[in-house]
């Protein structure tokens, strides 16, 4: 019986330190970010998963940018972005819409969907495209035909708003079809490791469980490459003019 006491004891104590050894883990995972003096500029990705937003709330707590979800294929839209939008700007956030790209329907009705719901400001930051295969249709192209219908697109959406479209790219895409994207800059996906050096980023999304204050419940939070100042001459870029 004293065997057992003991041999219960020690259960109990390891169970409660493996549960404060985890408890450490995920307060660490939940506040670990990048170097802030190397990456000053963090920022948020929402769509109406999140919820009713406090921008003003949001803006205090260290946030400089957001990219709201505005449209997804041919003719769905978030049915919060237009309220997110007046809202993130009115709140002095940089704001800019990002639409999440299917391989089930064109290029051109993707790009369609996207401009009639996003208004055209000179100061939002350059239109995005979400490329991944979470949450996306059963079909794979290969590289050339996914590049034929993503070129319809970007070339609709850069016009509308005369500016370079940023690429947003997990890793499994990145993987499958790196050699099939266009030059443009890239949006990151690598959560809580710096992306590999096989290409350059302009945005990385480094967590996808943080909290921010005016946000209900986990978001998502990203680092722009480098300083403000080079932050505003990349939200500002224009069209490179054709030769």
């Amino acid at each position: 019986m004293r065997r057992l006491k003991k041999l219960l004891a020690w259960l109990s104590a390891s169970a409660l330190l493996a549960a404060a050894v985890a408890a450490v883990g995920w307060w660490g995972f939940l506040h670990w970010q990048p170097d802030r003096e190397r990456y000053p500029l963090r920022g948020i990705d929402v769509s109406h998963h999140q919820g009713e937003i406090d921008w003003t709330a949001v803006a205090r707590d260290d946030v400089a940018f957001a990219y709201l979800k505005a449209s997804e294929g041919g003719d769905h839209r978030d049915r919060l972005f237009a309220t997110n939008w007046r809202a993130s700007r009115a709140a002095g956030i940089a704001t800019g819409a990002y639409h999440f790209f299917t391989f089930c329907r064109s290029g051109a009705e993707q790009a369609r969907n996207f401009i009639a719901a996003v208004p055209v400001e000179a100061d939002a930051l350059p239109p995005a495209v979400d490329l991944e295969f979470g949450g996306n249709c059963g079909a794979r192209p290969d590289g050339a035909a996914m590049r034929v219908e993503l070129d319809a697109f970007l070339a609709a959406v850069e016009h509308a708003y005369a500016k370079p479209a940023l690429l947003y790219v997990t890793p499994e895409f990145f993987d499958a079809y790196r050699e099939s994207l266009p030059a443009r800059a890239l949006w990151r996906r690598s959560i809580v490791r710096a992306p590999d050096t096989r290409a350059a980023w302009a945005l990385w999304q480094y967590h996808n469980r943080a909290r921010v204050d005016g946000i209900v419940g986990p978001v998502d939070l990203n680092v722009y490459a480098a300083d403000r100042a080079a932050f505003e001459r990349w939200r500002g870029e224009p069209i490179a003019p054709s030769p």
